[in-house]
């Protein structure tokens, strides 16, 4: 069956030499909000990038004019994590650091605490045409001893309690002689938690044991039908796993478990989402699904809560990486991620997918 693609980022247009990191959100008068990274000269993880985004008043159909949402200067602002709440408002929590702060010069500590990742967030009440004053939230967000920080990327969420749950990832100094802390035993993951809407913020669950096994990095969450939050991360480590999961009863303050490999959920090493759908009661993972290489995108559905997983809906066997998912209306999911001929970082593109595409057989 056709399937209706539009392009809201392409690399090399509006000023921008690259496209990166989607996020997704559906605001609270309908329309689709995309973000991205813009990045100025390259594709390259640091240096000049800003957030952008883009609304669509027709389920991504088409695209208004690309808006800054937050910038800084000539450094970095990225790693979008936007999240609709239910009083209307729209919002975003983001990371600035210093033009030259590469993720490796910081996780091996040769970048200041001023210079590094330090944790904002910002609102809007009119559906993202039009945003709040940046607010820093870096002392409750981040820990004194943390080194690299990044929060999910892709959208965050708000419990039906209320709670807004926003995952993140960090890096710990090294403890082993000889290591440098740019080695991937020393990534953790927790997540961030507001009971007010994003007015204050405490950290909830830690999971940041060195063992090389199961180290948390880029992380995507969804509240079950039963209320338990389940995580999905990225795992750096080629054994056993590069994805892994877990779950909180607590709505994030803590995990039942320690994360876990999940070597049936087929992946590189990237990014993924996940999004937890009412009508049907159905758990979406999108990645790539190609074992070792950023191709093959694909949106992976589980009825029963990530215990099991089936392939639900495979785009097509070109490049691709990171990647978000919104419930777009009664009929649609949306699928923002990037794509291309010769590189994944070509365009960041959406795709609309049918709901009836992701029932079980009965």
């Amino acid at each position: 069956m056709p399937y209706e693609n539009s392009v809201p980022f392409r690399a090399g247009s509006e000023g921008y030499a690259s496209f990166r990191i989607p996020a997704c959100v559906r605001a609270p008068d309908g329309a689709v909000v995309a973000f991205a990274e813009g990045r100025v000269d390259s594709s390259g993880d640091s240096g000049n990038i800003d957030i952008v985004c883009k609304r669509s008043g027709d389920g991504g159909l088409t695209w208004g004019a690309l808006t800054v949402v937050a910038e800084y200067g000539n450094g970095t602002a990225g790693n979008p994590s936007p999240v609709a709440l239910a009083d209307g408002r729209l919002l975003l929590v983001f990371v600035r650091s210093a033009a030259g702060a590469t993720e490796d010069r910081i996780r091996r500590g040769e970048v200041s605490a001023e210079d590094g990742r330090r944790v904002w967030l910002r609102f809007s009440d009119d559906a993202g045409l039009t945003w709040s004053e940046p607010q820093e939230i870096t002392s409750a967000a981040k820990a004194p001893d943390w080194r690299w920080y990044a929060t999910t990327p892709g959208h965050a969420l708000q419990l039906s309690s209320g709670r807004v749950v926003v995952p993140a990832n960090h890096s710990l100094p090294p403890t082993e002689p000889g290591d440098d802390g740019t080695e991937g035993r020393y990534n953790g993951g927790h997540d961030l938690l507001s009971d007010d809407g994003g007015v204050t913020w405490c950290l909830g669950y830690l999971d940041d044991t060195p063992d090389g096994r199961v180290n948390v990095n880029e992380t995507t969450a969804a509240e079950l039908p039963d209320g338990t939050v389940y995580f999905n991360t990225r795992n750096d480590s080629d054994v056993p796993a590069h994805r892994a999961d877990a779950r909180s009863s607590d709505g994030g303050q803590t995990l039942a478990a320690p994360f876990e490999p999940r070597p049936d959920l087929v992946a590189p090493v990237v990014q993924g989402s996940v999004l937890q759908l009412r009508d049907p009661d159905v758990l979406l993972f999108s990645a790539p699904s190609h074992p070792t290489t950023r191709h093959r995108m694909a949106v992976r559905a589980s009825d029963d809560g990530g215990v099991t997983w089936r392939t639900a809906h495979t785009v097509d066997e070109r490049r691709a990486a990171y990647s978000d998912l919104v419930r777009v209306d009664e009929y649609t999911v949306g699928l923002l991620y990037e794509t291309g001929t010769d590189s994944a970082y070509e365009t960041v593109t959406f795709r609309r997918i049918p709901v009836e595409e992701f029932r079980g057989v009965a």
